[in-house]
Formats: C-alpha cells, structure tokens, sequence
C-alpha cells in the first residue's frame, strides 16, 4: 500500500505540473464534450490534486482504516458517470490503494480525462495494466460501485443484485440562507450552484430562505459566473427553459444565464435554481432529514440541528471522507 500511495502522490505532482490552459488532453476533453471547458477541467485538477493526490491527506484518510494486503484477487467493477471532470476518481482510488482488480467501464463523457489520469498513474505503477483493466461490460466481478441515472440505475438494481454494490442514482445538493449572508458568503454560494455549469450532484440546484427574503439580492454575487452567458449549450437550454416558464406564466427571477423559481423539488433544469421559503430552521430540518435519499449536500454557514452541513462555497472541493451518498466506500470495500 505506500507504494500506491506514492504512486498517487507523484501522479498528482505531474498532473499539477502540466494543469495548464494549454494542455492538449484538455483541449481534446473540451472537443469531445462541449460541457468541459477549460477552467473547469483546471479547477478539477485542482481540487483532486489538493485533496486526494495529497500525501498528508491520504495517510491520514487511511488512519481510520485497518487494512491488511489483498489476496485472493478479488474483483471491484466500476461504473463511472461522466457528468463532471473525473468525477469517477474517488471510486478508483478507493478500490486501488486496497489492491483489488479493477474492472473501469467509463464514461465515453469522460474518457479522456480519466485515460489521462490512469495513464501518468501507470507511468509511476507499472504494474497497474494487471490490477486494472478497461470493459465495456463487467464480468465475473465479485463487487461492484455503479453510478449513472435514475433509469440506469433501475438496471444496476436488477442486473447486480446478487452481489455487494453500491448503486447511485441522481441526487442534489440544497443551501440553506438565513438573510444575514456576507457578499463573500454569497460570491462563495454561487460556486456551489455553478461550477460545472450546476451539472453535478454535489452542486446547489434548491435554496431555503427566511419568507420574505429578496432574491434579488443575489444576483450582483453571482457576477463571477456571467461567462456562462456566452457558452452555446448551456445558454440553449437557457433559453428553452425560459421560453417554457414564459409560455405557462410561471413566475420567475431571471438574469442573463440563470433563472429562480419557487419550486420545492430538489432537481432544478439547467440555469434554472429553485428556492422554497420557511418560517424556522426546524422546518428546514424535518424538510431534509425526510428526503435524505435525494439529498447529497446540505450547505449553510451555521449549525442546523439533526442535519450535517458544509460551509458555502465548499461543495466542489470534498475532502476523501466525503462519500457520496454518505455510504463509506472503503469500508464497503474492505469488508468484501
């Protein structure tokens, strides 16, 4: 295991010294698939670098674990999503550093970046090509970790039902304001809602807000995103989305990239950002706590009983415990 951990390490190093604008695995990235732009491939880099390539981050991530070398040649399938730059990265690393065999069906959203990645890892573990090879379809797996859709994830349920998996389906994030937010509060909360155009599950798509909050008030802080404005894809879907809440009369708040409606589901279309009013925080907190399933982060810059937030303007950046859907993946692993 150190000499995966190493291995991770200098990956990262290297990654970090070729994160530059001008990186031809990026700007091939970007052709293949229009969502990934350049600052937000970097910003990507950045963060995997900063946290799970990150030596001291690592060794103390893995002090919670009692982890003895893997026999057996036991077999982990991964199904990767594609939604967000190398947002399958955790899920490797998980089944890696335990020295399973690694069966990755990519996401073809993806597979540039992450053939990038398990390229300069393979560069410093050179026996990476026999712990891990790349499927299209899983076979003779003995686990597996399978992300994708609400209908994909119908198939997961019945085609790996007779084996341990952890099986994700579509998930969103909230915010939580109380009205006495800082600009710098308030800057920090549009990263949560629209880094990675708001495509990923981590990212805000529904605020709560004291009754009789302005809404308007947000929009000055989310000056730092108006880039989006000149993006093609996402300002069709702008526009769309528009046109359908202009033709049912829906009431709506709207700038040049990004719309507000009242709306308490979770999921929100792209540009568009839900918000539901309450009268107390306990509301708020029966209001999560009975959708957990549909929840993956809960983001406020103040305590809220029975329910675990994160500071504004930290969803993008997850710390290696920060599991999704809060099931720990390497203890799923470690005890198969």
């Amino acid at each position: 295991m150190p000499n995966r951990i190493s291995n991770l390490v200098n990956t990262g190093l290297r990654l970090k010294q070729q994160n530059t604008i001008d990186n031809e695995t990026y700007l091939f990235a970007k052709a293949k698939n229009q969502w990934f732009t350049l600052d937000f491939i970097m910003a990507s880099i950045d963060a995997i670098v900063d946290t799970y390539l990150n030596e001291a981050k690592l060794n103390s991530w893995l002090t919670k674990y009692n982890f003895e070398e893997r026999s057996g040649g036991k077999s982990i399938g991964i199904i990767m999503a594609g939604n967000i730059p190398l947002v399958g990265i955790h899920d490797f690393i998980c089944a890696y550093i335990q020295g399973f065999h690694i069966q990755v069906k990519l996401s073809s959203k993806d597979e540039v970046l992450m053939l990038y990645f398990l390229q300069i890892l393979g560069d410093f573990d050179t026996g990476l090509k026999e712990q891990m090879s790349m499927v299209q379809t899983l076979k003779n797996v003995d686990a597996v970790i399978a992300t994708g859709s609400d209908n994909s994830n119908r198939y997961f349920e019945y085609y790996f039902k007779s084996i341990p998996s952890i099986l994700r389906k579509n998930r969103n994030s909230v915010a939580i304001l109380n009205g006495d937010e800082s600009a710098t509060q308030l800057e920090k909360l549009a990263v949560d809602i629209f880094m990675f155009f708001g495509l990923g599950c981590r990212n805000v798509s529904k605020l709560y807000v004291p009754r009789g909050y302005d809404l308007t008030i947000l929009f000055p802080h989310f000056k730092k995103y108006e880039f989006l404005h000149q993006h093609s894809k996402f300002m069709n879907n702008y526009d769309y989305n528009r046109t359908l809440l202009l033709m049912n009369a829906t009431p709506h708040l709207a700038n040049d990239f990004c719309m507000l409606r009242e709306d308490s589901s979770f999921a929100s279309r792209i540009a568009e950002l839900h918000y539901q009013f309450y009268n107390n925080l306990d509301e708020v907190a029966a209001d999560i706590s009975l959708h957990q399933d549909q929840i993956q982060c809960v983001l406020a810059d103040f305590a809220l009983a029975t329910v675990a937030v994160l500071p504004l303007g930290s969803s993008q950046s997850p710390s290696l415990s920060d599991y999704a859907d809060n099931v720990d993946t390497m203890a799923f692993l470690k005890h198969l």
